[in-house]
């Protein structure tokens, strides 16, 4: 065990566990006032269901056993991991811990509960809370443990296929992009979308979110180091370039198109970047972060046009920012891995690896989007045939807030 990275992995589980409140910032200043309350609440709810979740089943779904498609029900209930001893499945060699499991567990069970926190933007201002509830827990215990077993785990089989994914990339944004996807299709459209306009309440407090989130990604990326060490540090100034430099490309090309650079923009490409650099964080360095951040916002902000062309209603672009941004930089990490940043990797195409690594980021991009698009469709279609997925026109109309919570956010001013 050493104390320093000991350390430095608690310190990043508390800042991956802040990110969910800020998540719900960045959603609930771009909701409606009406529905504000609404979005914290499905954000917040997460903390408490999936944690709960994640020690009695989840965990152990993850990181138990040696099959390559499942975890096993040996570490319900963390049974044996706080012992001095207690040891994980496939962690040896070059992947022993050198940190207790149980802060292991911990960092682990902040991704938990962040991912199905990301289909919330999607689905704002339609969905049953119950409905939600539901859909978290079952998806966390079949779809997230399973994708995590397969990618995170030395003995996941697209781990073992070769597949890179330093913080989630796959895991985490591809899986919730998809299950978002899904959902958007059975809840179908807001009332009045698209002819109505609805702008966003607050941008100050979706700034608010953005700063959070960018703060918290830096325990996301450089804490999945589990070390304080220097592809920690790599890992981190990857984190940051690549949110500045989507940043950029966002603004730029949304000034080219639409007229204006906004501070939606501005917050929307800032997290494209984030999303594209978490799974090549510990995988690259140099100027490619700076590649994959502005290729990112310039690809994210043209692929809001998506849910137009189609006619889905992604309510807050999820499916643009992370579904596609998720995706860009799995596959961009075929192209920029170099060992020399982190030997435990493989070099892409522009290092001289071929194409090998390239074809492995395809499989595994593919393989999470499918598995959890097709599940989380069940699901949802479970859920929608027995206690419904949507509120009803009235309660739409009224906003979330009243309607399911009794409460509003904002009192009046004269009050």
């Amino acid at each position: 065990m050493d104390s320093g990275n000991t350390a430095w992995v608690l310190a990043s589980a508390a800042l991956v566990a802040f990110m969910t409140p800020g998540l719900a910032f960045f959603y609930g200043g771009m909701v409606r006032a009406k529905n504000v309350l609404g979005m914290l609440m499905q954000n917040v709810i997460a903390m408490g269901v999936i944690s709960v979740i994640w020690v009695v089943l989840g965990f152990s779904l993850a990181f138990g056993g040696d099959s390559k498609w499942f975890g096993s029900f040996d570490l319900a209930f963390l049974e044996g991991l706080g012992t001095a001893d207690a040891a994980l499945p496939g962690y040896a060699g070059d992947f022993a811990l050198s940190i207790p499991v149980l802060a292991f567990v911990a960092y682990q069970m902040m991704f938990a509960v962040i991912t199905p926190a990301l289909i919330t933007g999607a689905t704002a201002d339609r969905l049953k809370f119950t409905a939600y509830v539901v859909f978290i827990s079952i998806w966390s215990i079949v779809v997230y443990s399973t994708v995590a077993h397969w990618v995170f785990s030395p003995n996941g089989w697209l781990f073992n296929e070769g597949a890179l994914d330093f913080a989630g990339g796959a895991v985490v944004h591809i899986n919730a992009g998809a299950a978002a996807l899904a959902l958007v299709l059975l809840l179908g459209k807001r009332r009045g979308w698209p002819n109505e306009a609805m702008p966003p309440h607050s941008l100050p407090l979706t700034l608010l979110g953005t700063g959070i989130l960018w703060f918290g990604w830096f325990g996301f990326n450089a804490g999945s180091a589990l070390g304080a060490n220097g592809l920690a540090a790599q890992a981190l100034l990857n984190t940051h370039l690549a949110a500045a430099a989507a940043m950029i490309g966002w603004l730029i090309v949304e000034k080219l198109m639409a007229g204006h650079a906004t501070t939606l923009g501005a917050a929307s490409g800032a997290v494209a970047g984030l999303v594209a650099i978490t799974p090549c964080a510990g995988f690259v360095g140099g100027m490619a972060p700076l590649v994959i951040g502005f290729v990112a916002g310039v690809v994210c902000y043209l692929a809001l046009k998506i849910k137009f062309r189609f006619g889905f209603d992604d309510s807050l672009d999820v499916i643009a920012v992370h579904l596609v941004g998720g995706l860009l930089g799995s596959i961009m990490l075929g192209f920029f891995a170099d060992t020399s940043v982190n030997a435990l990797g493989f070099d892409g195409v522009f290092f001289g690896g071929g194409f090998e690594l390239l074809k492995d980021q395809v499989v595994a991009s593919v393989a999470v989007l499918v598995f959890s698009f097709v599940v989380s469709l069940v699901i949802g279609l479970a859920i929608k045939a027995t206690i419904g997925l949507r509120v009803s026109d009235e309660d739409e109309m009224v906003g979330l807030d009243q309607s399911l919570h009794a409460e509003t956010a904002y009192g009046r001013l004269d009050a």
